[in-house]
């Protein structure tokens, strides 16, 4: 597999950058699949996911199943279990799915208690005429199809969040009044531009069916309630059996103001690579940044956002706003991580 590295961000206007990029996309020809792609933390997941596939599942069951094991690991702060928890120490969690052949969506938004939001999303695509439940209502929803309550707040998020706590002052994510060009807001909480998480799984199955699924905890230490991109379908994660599909990871709130991974998916459908698309995107957000509260000295986006992306023939790729990261993808070769295309250093 041979890597790359992406840095200028005029990559999309340049015809001749664009025909390098093309030349050094990661392809893994496959069109009935399995193929199986995620953020850097999936690579877990990815293997269960192509594991699924093989065993004849669909390709929704698997990515399901593949970050079912990231859900349900302690270890992972930013996902399920263990996820750091709101600004007043509670765990609320976001995931959405969505199925290639059918179409459908289903997602769950600052569900409380349920270690597994992914497949509660995967209910309410199959058992409710609805497409996104949040709160109370969302887990009122997995009780009743049998999934129980359990304390999801580890010792170790606990005493992280006490930490926070104990030092907060100012520093949260409420904002004082402000202009587009107020930049400093005093001590206002600043994550830096790695401090997300998440995870998102795309994969196609041995029928060439596509399918995605993106679950998080979302932002630490956040207002309570806050929902971000993960759940919302054509913003956390897209698909469509015909193209491919799509789905990020990084500061919700700037894919939420952009739309990306539908974006990404209607960039493809005119010819893009996936890693060309997911560039276009990353692109898109640097354009609509216009606070300067979220730009840093150059003007260029101070936070990251990432996105992943595989097409219907099987080719790869992924792209975020900053800096070298990796992705991983898994295949009849086994899984493995590839190298993401980026706007800047």
């Amino acid at each position: 597999m041979q890597k790359y590295s992406i840095t200028r961000r005029d990559f999309l206007r340049n015809s001749a950058a664009a025909g390098v990029a093309t030349a050094l996309q990661p392809k893994i020809h496959s069109l009935a699949g399995p193929v199986a792609i995620a953020s850097q933390n999936g690579f877990a997941a990815v293997a269960r996911a192509v594991e699924e596939i093989n065993a004849g599942a669909d390709a929704l069951d698997a990515v399901i199943a593949g970050v079912n094991l990231v859900e349900e690991d302690p270890n992972d702060i930013t996902v399920g279990y263990g996820g750091l928890p709101n600004a007043d120490g509670v765990v609320e969690l976001d995931s959405a799915v969505m199925h290639g052949p059918t179409g459908r969506a289903g997602a769950v938004a600052s569900l409380q208690g349920i270690k597994y939001p992914s497949r509660v999303a995967k209910y309410v695509l199959e058992r409710t005429d609805h497409v996104l439940l949040v709160g109370e209502g969302a887990q009122k929803f997995a009780r009743m199809h049998g999934f129980s309550i359990e304390n999801l707040l580890t010792e170790e998020a606990r005493e992280t969040w006490v930490r926070w706590r104990e030092t907060l002052s100012n520093r949260d994510d409420y904002l004082p009044p402000h202009g587009p060009d107020d930049a400093d807001l005093g001590e206002t909480f600043h994550r830096g531009p790695d401090h997300w998480g998440t995870i998102h799984c795309s994969a196609i199955d041995l029928r060439g069916n596509i399918s995605s699924v993106t679950t998080t905890s979302g932002l630490p230490f956040k207002i309570p309630g806050r929902v971000g991109d993960s759940p919302i379908i054509g913003a956390g994660l897209y698909c469509d059996n015909e193209v491919g599909a799509a789905g990020s990871t990084g500061r919700g709130e700037a894919n939420l103001e952009n739309c990306c991974s539908f974006l990404i998916i209607e960039r493809m459908r005119v010819g893009d690579s996936p890693q060309d698309a997911c560039l276009y995107a990353c692109e898109r957000i640097a354009q609509n940044t216009h606070l300067a509260r979220l730009q840093n000295e150059t003007g260029e986006p101070a936070f990251n956002v990432s996105f992943y992306a595989l097409n219907k023939a099987g080719d790869v790729g992924g792209a975020r706003i900053r800096g070298q990261a990796e992705m991983v993808v898994a295949d009849r070769s086994g899984a493995r991580y590839i190298e993401m295309a980026h706007l800047f250093p």
